[in-house]
């Protein structure tokens, strides 16, 4: 059962489908800090098809020391994601890729020439700590530049350490970096620092993505707030975002 159904009247929800697709979720069962089982990531996506959403890039996390997640393991949840999801006759698309760490495991990989996956052809979605700044980010993106990849960084916003520093947002674009704002950093559901710079770097056309970075019912809750329709409209417009180039 949606999220929704019981509570909400028409045209009380936020209209996300010009969005195109949610290109950073959580929805995959069981294999990081997102939804913990198939029954879960069913309902919460009833509850997206409720807002407008109808294609889905399932991004779970690889991260060395919790989460390492492989093309084996997120391709088996996503076999029973979408076992689940034709069960129930839903009409949506369904693919996965990564949320990748730029951590030591990460440059391994990366070394070795260890399969990736991808958000489509060369894209791949990245993010980096949130407690201190990286001290070698120029040569990360320059190593991920000269293998080919279009490196995507995920919620740059949520990094607390450039909040004192707007600047560094042109700074990740010269580097290289496409930039992608999760929607619910724009209602301050992170904070007002959290905000004011996802604002800065939509307002500044710095933003090439949105995603809902989807993990769990409060997050469902919060995008569907009526209270945010008028600041996304405003600040969104309807932009295409989540198209990719060739």
């Amino acid at each position: 059962m949606s999220l929704f159904k019981k509570n909400s009247e028409p045209g009380n929800l936020y209209d996300y489908s010009h969005i195109y697709q949610d290109i950073h979720c959580h929805l995959l069962p069981g294999i990081d800090d997102g939804s913990p089982d198939a029954a879960t990531s069913v309902a919460m996506i009833k509850s997206l098809m409720d807002l407008g959403f109808s294609r889905f890039i399932c991004t779970p996390h690889v991260i060395g020391d919790m989460f390492r997640n492989t093309p084996e393991t997120i391709g088996n949840a996503l076999a029973i994601l979408k076992k689940a999801v034709a069960s129930e006759h839903l009409e949506v698309q369904l693919s996965a890729a990564a949320e990748y760490l730029l951590d030591d495991y990460f440059l391994e990989l990366l070394r070795n020439n260890q399969p990736l996956l991808m958000l489509t052809g060369k894209y791949i979605l990245t993010e980096i700590s949130f407690s201190s700044a990286p001290d070698n980010l120029e040569k990360i993106s320059f190593d991920l530049i000269n293998n080919g990849y279009h490196p995507l960084l995920a919620h740059p916003e949520r990094y607390l350490y450039y909040h004192k520093n707007h600047g560094i947002y042109h700074r990740l674009k010269e580097l290289g970096f496409l930039l992608q704002v999760n929607l619910l950093s724009l209602t301050g559901y992170y904070g007002k620092p959290t905000a004011k710079a996802a604002l800065y770097i939509v307002e500044h056309g710095l933003a090439d993505f949105v995603g809902t970075d989807l993990h769990h019912f409060n997050h469902l809750e919060a995008l569907a707030d009526k209270r945010n329709r008028g600041l996304f409209q405003k600040v969104l417009g309807d932009k295409v975002y989540n198209r990719f180039g060739e």
